[in-house]
């Protein structure tokens, strides 16, 4: 907890110190170029509202690929890009250590074609969350949500705190997961993507529960922009907001084949010399509201969740204080 603690500081001073002067150019005009964070071998949904043309006179400046979601949001509170996505729960404790961030769209999620699930082998005696106690879970990170959904689950399943305890999550790279649990180094995988579908491809495996069983259809992660941001470029933050919402429900609404063809595409015409393989196992957005539009539930969630793990205080922070919808057009219940 002490090293979280610090690093959240070090994030704060270094987006105090960074201040307006990132936010927008020196001739005090708003921002048309957006600087971001890509992801090898993926497409994320500023570039593909890019290749779309829905984002007008605006550009994106690719700086590099993020190595996680919390990595990818202290780059845009601390000033190092423009804007950065995360799962909603790291928002949360970034924006409680006083962090001047803003969700402002939807941008990943579980539905029935995409989601997380957890597994055994098929000879596993695990059957139930109480066989759990003792055993090992494989995450990709902690504090994240893997750990979050495993986390309601036994909650959920009535294990006290001290039970919970008792279950070892196991940080393990999510290439290396799917052979630790074969191999028995792991009793329980948490598998999503493309490496979930290739390990139910090989066989052997049954699922023990997913995050979409449990908690629905749901948005589970967002794009934040700086709050000093959003005031000195408004007019640029609507065209930006508006132009993934319209990204978003063209993924959301058009044949998936059409969606991987774009997809490739896009990939093949950037130049970064990936492979595109991941993209042909794409099934869906996962993202429950209309163009990314974001609901309270979705933040209140892990706003529980962080508060019975002792991470943030009682009332320290409320989902208003976490997003805004006010950005993108789908809120209306229009996309015009």
């Amino acid at each position: 907890m002490i090293k979280i603690r610090h690093v959240l500081l070090a994030v704060l001073l270094a987006a105090v110190a960074a201040g307006c002067g990132s936010a927008q150019g020196s001739t005090g005009t708003e921002v048309k170029e957006l600087r971001y964070q890509g992801s090898v071998g993926a497409v994320t949904y500023p570039e593909l509202a890019e290749d779309l043309g829905y984002l007008g006179d605006l550009e994106l400046k690719w700086f590099g690929n993020t190595t996680s979601g919390p990595q990818d949001i202290q780059s845009a509170a601390t000033g190092q890009t423009d804007f950065g996505g995360a799962f909603d729960g790291a928002i949360i404790k970034l924006r409680a250590a006083k962090a001047p961030i803003k969700a402002v769209i939807g941008y990943y999620g579980s539905d029935e074609e995409s989601f997380i699930g957890y597994y055994v082998s098929e000879g596993s005696p695990i059957r139930t969350a109480r066989d759990l106690i003792g055993k090992k879970i494989g995450v990709n990170t902690l504090g994240a949500h893997h750990e979050a959904v495993i986390k309601e689950y036994l909650k959920r399943e009535g294990l006290t705190p001290a039970e919970i305890e008792q279950v070892q999550l196991v940080v393990t790279p999510p290439v290396s997961t799917e052979q630790a649990l074969r191999q028995g180094q792991l009793d329980v995988a948490g598998l999503g993507g493309v490496l979930k579908d290739k390990a139910l491809e090989r066989g052997g495996l049954r699922p023990l529960f997913t995050d979409i069983g449990l908690l629905g259809p749901f948005t589970a992660g967002s794009i934040v922009l700086r709050e000093d941001f959003i005031a000195a470029n408004p007019t640029t933050t609507r065209t930006f907001v508006a132009a993934l919402g319209k990204a978003i429900e063209w993924a959301q609404t058009r044949p998936r084949e059409e969606v991987v063809a774009r997809f490739e595409q896009i990939i093949a015409k950037r130049g970064r010399k990936e492979s595109a393989d991941t993209v042909r196992y794409w099934k869906s957005t996962g993202i429950a509201g209309k163009g990314g539009v974001i609901a309270d539930r979705e933040f209140q969630t892990w706003i529980d969740w962080l508060q019975r793990e002792g991470e943030i205080r009682p009332g320290q922070v409320k989902p208003a204080d976490l997003y805004t919808n006010e950005y993108n057009p789908y809120a209306g219940g229009s996309g015009s």
